[in-house]
């Protein structure tokens, strides 16, 4: 007996655009975050003018349109006819990953289509980038940037480029105020906030998604109902993008006409597979505390005093950060307990353990 099907022979399936439930997709237009795309494009307008850009720190909690803001501005300016911008260059680096001077200045290269920095240091490379940029002028746009081990990067653009808009996304706005002092009263960044989106928005968001995505007519309304109280209790987008798709795939793996609850309910048993980020990508001191949790989660208290046991050398404060990261990252689920003999303590389990065992 065949494995493969006619539905699989003929291209048939339940997705009309599977692409569309990619966190890195984007809508033409991003719905309930038309003020914050209008305020950071409006920090970039003074460069179409030949003008000094406007520095902007764009914070929010993981999951809630701060970086699809972003670029789909980038992406305006970059492929909007109407906008007449061929001497602004555009660049956008995720800090996750470029987290010192050096990696940032060669990636810059890189996009800049400088491609020869091998043996070269941070002060060459970064002569390259500003012999490049200041024939023009730049927007910076830097992701995660509270993941950065240094910002000297920052204080070498600010000084050396002369027309330039810098972009900062972070689900920390505090981490800017451990920023040296000669960089903060430089940049001075204008403060965009994203708050989280509440649960009529978050349905509205899933429901265009899934037009996008799916056939007309594909959901049940119960697997919907189901999904969308998910994705609501977790309020990240990015969680309900993932149920969607593995309901449409499990739904296209039967042969279904529609999407049943019983698809729904096989997606919710996969979230726990689900995480934002790579596990390879975690810093040493983040895998382990991944693993500190994953053998047992706990009251954050409890795992931070595991960690120095086994040689951690973090502050409390840098392990509460951590937590915080493979929260945001999807590698772990928290959860702040208020009230009981600890007083109030925060929860953290790994992704195989229920929160509500605790």
């Amino acid at each position: 007996m065949s494995d493969f099907t006619t539905r699989d022979l003929h291209g048939s399936s339940l997705f009309k655009n599977e692409d569309a439930l990619d966190t890195e997709w984007l809508p033409k237009n991003l719905t309930y975050r038309e003020a914050q795309h209008h305020g950071i494009a409006n920090c970039i307008k003074p460069l179409l003018q030949g003008r000094n850009g406007r520095n902007c720190i764009i914070s929010g909690a993981p999951g809630i349109g701060k970086t699809a803001a972003v670029r789909l501005v980038l992406k305006e300016l970059e492929e909007n006819p109407d906008v007449n911008a061929p001497d602004v260059q555009v660049l956008y680096v995720n800090c996750w990953q470029k987290n010192t001077t050096y990696k940032i200045f060669i990636e810059l290269c890189d996009q800049l289509g400088y491609k020869f920095t091998q043996n070269k240091n941070t002060e060459d490379l970064f002569k390259i980038i500003q012999n490049i940029v200041n024939k023009k002028s730049a927007v910076f746009a830097f992701d995660e940037i509270d993941k950065v081990e240094d910002v000297d990067f920052l204080y070498s653009i600010f000084s050396d480029i002369f027309k330039k808009t810098i972009l900062m996304i972070t689900n920390h706005p505090q981490w800017y105020l451990t920023v040296d002092e000669r960089i903060r009263s430089r940049l001075l960044p204008e403060r965009i906030d994203f708050k989280p989106y509440t649960s009529e928005e978050i349905e509205g968001i899933l429901r265009q998604r899934a037009e996008y995505a799916f056939h007309s007519g594909t959901f049940e309304d119960d697997a919907f109902a189901l999904l969308l109280e998910k994705a609501s209790s977790k309020a990240d987008i990015r969680t309900g993008l993932y149920l969607l798709r593995e309901a449409g795939l499990c739904a296209d793996e039967q042969v279904s006409k529609k999407i049943t609850l019983a698809h729904a309910e096989r997606a919710l048993t996969k979230l726990g597979e689900f995480s934002i980020k790579p596990e390879e990508l975690l810093s040493p001191d983040a895998k382990s505390i991944l693993e500190i949790v994953k053998v047992q989660g706990g009251k954050i208290g409890d795992l931070f005093k595991q960690y120095q046991e086994g040689g951690g050398g973090g502050t409390y404060k840098t392990f509460q950060r951590r937590v915080e990261e493979l929260s945001a990252g999807g590698f772990v689920e928290t959860k702040k307990v208020i009230g009981g003999k600890d007083g109030t303590t925060t929860i953290v389990t790994g992704k195989h353990k229920s929160l509500d065992e605790y």
